[in-house]
């Protein structure tokens, strides 16, 4: 099976090696032989993806230029709306909702030439660590499918890691683009809190949310982040800060580039494993010839509690929105109450009832300033630790999760041991910085393990610069 990039597909359209429906063609019949058995995509946009590979085909028969992204299969996750393709967020309640509208990052995306194939499952409204919240079953890790691909865009990191899509999106609110980017094996990027816009994306927690790219190497991840980033005036938490061409950019040499080590990240619960492979992976950055030094972010500790407090905050309020009145799920009843009730009941999963529940309990009278409070606090302590250090290095880096992708099943009945294998990843979502997961080798011959890279606010660049680097140098080998 042809492994494919966004580079090959413009050379391979340019060169008339192939045709762009015939690229797409191929792809479905790759979709329709394996997800079956990993559940990686929800529903397929044929019509709409065809019409799109025609478009570009034409543009080849004429000789004119060819956009960015032409002719290449590109999945969304469920949680971005689509026009006319249904969105369900992997939940009963939207179980029937079709979008009237495209998600900004789908537009751009479209706009550079991309081929939207089809929906990615995910956990469901994004609230999971392993892709088995969805109402509509779990996603198989391709790499091992005992095995989960990580969450909540599990959906989206299988289908690249299958090679069911040349990239994809999935959205991060506090490692759900970067902890199934590890467990895949694959690289995957959170931008920085405002880079890319949220127009479109269905809301977990507005003050965490961010869509970011996956693909099967870190120029591809750069390339896809460059098409989508930028201001939105329909996103007023979209940064104006410029974009910059994250391609070339990611070619500077890293020699002499300041790396921080943080030791809060390397203590107790991470899998021997997997702290090998991170060693080896900081030997590695170590003869690429960049300055290691130790770093100490004092409020790590505090980050899991931290989010998710606010993360269910968040998610209370902007899930108050589905009771069975203005769209999605309705279940009938004699009285208004009632079908509130019903309607809620039977439409959400047991995960998302536990966060509206902690989210409502959370900002109650009497309990806010305790909880939620005191939260936003500490949350402003971590965002310091990440911008003192960034005073003193370029980049951070950091095991992306403490352990290799878990077996189907394993933790389901222990939510605290689920949200535990976040903990690496709610630091960077709480402090709106950029952070990416790079391959670092693999456990046992078959289990991927992820190094993670910090950025300070709009630093991308630097992330994928030094991700290049290292993917350049035979990281994702160790």
């Amino acid at each position: 099976m042809t492994t494919w990039t966004i580079d090959g597909v413009r050379e391979a359209l340019a060169a008339k090696k192939v045709s762009a429906r015939e690229l797409a063609a191929d792809f479905y019949k790759r979709i329709a032989e394996r997800n079956p058995a990993l559940n990686a995509y929800l529903m397929l946009s044929e019509e709409r993806a065809y019409a799109q590979a025609d478009r570009i085909d034409a543009l080849v028969a004429s000789g004119k230029p060819l956009p960015e992204l032409a002719g290449v299969p590109i999945a969304i996750k469920d949680v971005i709306s689509t026009k006319s393709v249904r969105t369900t967020c992997g939940s009963k309640i939207l179980e029937h909702y079709v979008p009237p509208y495209d998600a900004t990052a789908v537009e751009r995306l479209e706009a550079a030439g991309a081929v939207i194939l089809g929906k990615t499952n995910c956990d469901e409204f994004a609230m999971g660590s392993s892709n088995e919240n969805s109402a509509y079953g779990p996603v198989r890790n391709p790499e091992a499918t005992d095995r989960v691909p990580g969450g909540s865009s599990g959906g989206s990191a299988a289908a690249v890691a299958a090679g069911l899509a040349v990239a994809s999106l999935g959205t991060d609110t506090g490692g759900s683009i970067r902890q199934p980017g590890s467990f895949c094996g694959i690289p995957a990027m959170m931008g920085s809190y405002g880079r890319v816009s949220r127009y479109g994306l269905i809301a977990f927690a507005s003050s965490l949310d961010r869509i970011g790219p996956f693909a099967t190497n870190a120029r591809d991840v750069a390339a896809t982040l460059k098409v989508i980033a930028g201001r939105d005036s329909n996103d007023s938490t979209s940064t104006t800060a410029p974009v910059p061409d994250y391609v070339t950019a990611m070619e500077r040499p890293v020699k002499g580039m300041r790396v921080g080590i943080p030791k809060e990240y390397f203590g107790e619960g991470m899998d021997d494993g997997v702290r090998k492979k991170i060693e080896a992976g900081i030997e590695l950055l170590k003869k690429m010839g960049c300055q290691l030094q130790e770093i100490h972010m004092a409020h790590t500790d505090y980050a899991i509690a931290t989010y998710y407090i606010i993360a269910t905050a968040e998610a209370s309020s902007n899930l108050a929105r589905y009771d069975g009145v203005r769209y999605g799920l309705r279940v009938d009843d004699s009285s208004l109450l009632a079908m509130y009730c019903k309607t809620r009941g039977a439409g959400f999963g047991a995960e998302v009832k536990r966060r509206i529940v902690l989210g409502t309990y959370v900002l109650s009278a009497g309990y806010y300033d305790a909880y939620y409070l005191k939260g936003q606090k500490v949350r402003a302590l971590i965002a310091q630790d990440f911008r003192d250090a960034f005073t003193k290095v370029d980049v951070i880096v950091t095991p992306t999760s403490p352990v290799p992708a878990f077996k189907l099943g394993e933790r389901t009945a222990d939510p605290l041991q689920m949200y535990l294998a976040d903990i690496y990843t709610v630091t960077g979502s709480l402090a709106g910085v950029p952070g990416m997961s790079v391959p670092c080798g693999k456990i046992c011959g078959k289990l991927p393990v992820g190094l993670q890279i910090f950025g300070p606010a709009f630093g991308e660049a630097s992330v994928l610069q030094l991700a290049h680097a290292f993917e350049q140098a035979g990281g994702a080998s160790l």
